[in-house]
């Protein structure tokens, strides 16, 4: 809308007329050409009780304002043709941003306008989103390992870079003994145990044991034993916080900040106990999977198949390869039960392969070898041992079924006396010293599939040289070769076995696997099983002189 006929107009450019800004609600100041006080409004002669008009701006404004107001009359000053940004500054523990304007004349007039609290909300801000990001960036740390000291060493970097200029964190005792994890800032962490009575610090004893923290106020830097304080720690402690590693359900620790300075605020004890959150939920979980994997390692123990050696002059040696490379265990197993010395019996060995894969396959594994290994007494009688074994399974909760065989290995002079049984098994295979590879002809039926079970026994004699391969049928049923969807094979197997004749077990055993493993490629394929049972050509120790280290000879 134009202005009314007459009216004249005010160029945004031109200094406003006194009228204008004199009763502005800010402190308004006008400086002349020479940079004098040329004038003032009462809120700025509230706000700075020595302007007067006629002083100079040095004298009469603060430092920052005068200087802005030098540089603003300047030309050599200025740089840009851009407009002057505004001028800012304290006065009187307030923030205020100066904007210029100029008159026709010279003369400058500088609106001041409060901005502290704007300044206090934008300060709060950013706190607020550093605070957002060290917590982000902690749970990151923390959570990205499961090993307990790496997350005992990480809580004491993040707090003493972050929180304070030292930490120290003080794990649940062992014993008589304290695990402590002391660090400072911009150094890495050390580790130790100290023989302390954790009450000596206040807070200590109770924060180990869950309580809430006590207040900062309430502990005296002064009275805190040598063990808190990190060794290279050169500041002097002012101010102490103890704050709870709360876990899951159980205590986690406890984490001592340690300032020189300034105390700690209610906020930056507050992000302490949001740190501690954090970090005791992955200590927690740190704990609990070391726990698990410690529980886990040792019932792993009876799952894993055993390593075998020579037993009463026969050489026994095994393999296994899991169906997955990450698991450890799964349905295929081999035991050697070694008949009692001096009792002339037989050793029994035992390669099953339980229907099914990873750790439930696992589990029915471990049921089937304990209780074959409650009916050695009877392990001479291979139909005996699967009826009971079958009646076993078939009252488990199990519902799968196995396959196995068994071999009764008996060594009298220079020869090893088999006797196998298999329960739908592939057939054993030996190797005789020419290269020739026989099948042993014993069949029998599945293991916890049928209320009645059916066997045949064979009977074979090994040679010294000669081998028996137990195996399942992980090996000829792995898929690979060329064009990587050919079965291994029985053929191929024997094929591969015949290369062994006269070689020791733990060869054998080797090669087979080798050749399976590159037919595969890394491709699919079922667990793998295999045990050796050789006649070994060694037949006596022999000395020099009977003092000497003897050799075994043919």
């Amino acid at each position: 809308m134009a202005p009314p006929q007459g009216t004249p107009v005010t160029k945004t450019d031109e200094r406003p007329a006194p009228g204008a800004w004199s009763t502005a609600p800010c402190p308004v100041i006008e400086s002349g050409a020479n940079g004098a006080l040329t004038g003032l409004n009462p809120a700025a002669s509230r706000l700075l009780p020595d302007a007067r008009p006629g002083t100079t701006m040095a004298d009469a404004a603060p430092a920052w304002l005068a200087r802005a107001d030098l540089e603003l009359r300047d030309p050599t000053a200025r740089t840009s043709t851009d407009p002057v940004p505004p001028a800012s500054g304290w006065i009187g523990g307030r923030s205020y941003e100066a904007h210029p304007s100029h008159g026709d004349n010279g003369d400058v007039v500088w609106w001041l306008l409060d901005d502290t609290d704007r300044r206090i909300a934008e300060k709060a801000l950013a706190t607020e989103r550093e605070r957002t990001a060290f917590l982000a960036e902690a749970s990151n740390v923390l959570l990205a390992s499961l090993n307990t000291d790496r997350c005992v060493s990480a809580t004491a970097r993040l707090a003493s870079q972050y929180l304070a200029e030292a930490a120290v964190v003080v794990s649940p005792a062992k014993g008589e003994h304290l695990p402590l994890a002391h660090a400072i800032a911009g150094r890495e962490p050390a580790r130790g145990l100290v023989a302390a009575d954790p009450s000596e610090v206040p807070g200590l004893d109770e924060a180990l044991q869950g309580f809430p923290p006590v207040p900062s106020r309430w502990i005296d830097p002064a009275s805190l034993p040598a063990w808190v304080i990190p060794e290279g720690y050169t500041g002097t402690i002012t101010s102490v916080v103890v704050v709870p590693l709360p876990g899951q359900g159980v205590p986690a620790g406890a984490l001592v900040l340690l300032r020189g300075g300034s105390q700690f605020t209610e906020d930056e004890q507050t992000v302490a106990r949001l740190f501690a959150a954090r970090a005791g939920a992955a200590l927690s979980a740190a704990h609990l999977y070391a726990e698990q994997s410690a529980i886990t390692r040792t019932l792993m123990q009876d799952l894993l198949p055993p390593r075998l050696h020579r037993v009463h002059g026969v050489e026994f040696a095994g393999g296994y390869r899991p169906a997955a490379a990450r698991e450890r265990v799964g349905g295929d197993f081999y035991d050697v039960h070694p008949a009692g010395a001096g009792e002339g019996g037989s050793s029994l060995v035992v390669l099953g392969d339980v229907c099914g894969k990873g750790l439930d396959a696992a589990v029915l594994t471990g049921k089937i070898r304990n209780t074959l290994q409650a009916l050695i007494p009877m392990a001479d009688d291979h139909q005996q041992v699967l009826r009971l074994l079958n009646d076993s399974l078939l009252t488990s909760h199990h519902t799968r079924f196995a396959t196995m065989v068994l071999a009764s290995v008996r060594r009298t002079d220079h020869l090893v006396r088999l006797r196998l049984t298999a329960a739908g098994h592939p057939v054993p295979l030996v190797v005789r010293a020419d290269g020739r590879v026989e099948e042993i002809r014993t069949q029998g039926t599945l293991v916890g599939a049928l209320p009645d079970i059916e066997s045949r026994t064979a009977e074979t004699v090994l040679r010294p040289g000669e081998t028996c391969l137990l195996y399942t049928d992980g090996f000829t049923e792995a898929r690979g070769g060329p064009l990587g969807d050919e079965m291994f094979g029985e053929a191929r197997l024997k094929r591969a076995l015949s290369e062994c004749a006269d070689m020791p077990g733990e060869a054998v055993v080797e090669r087979i696997q080798m050749l399976a493993a590159e037919w595969v490629r890394g491709g699919g394929h079922d667990d793998m099983a295999v045990v050796a049972i050789t006649a070994p050509r060694t037949t006596h120790l022999s000395a020099v002189d009977g003092h000497t280290r003897g050799r075994y000879t043919a």
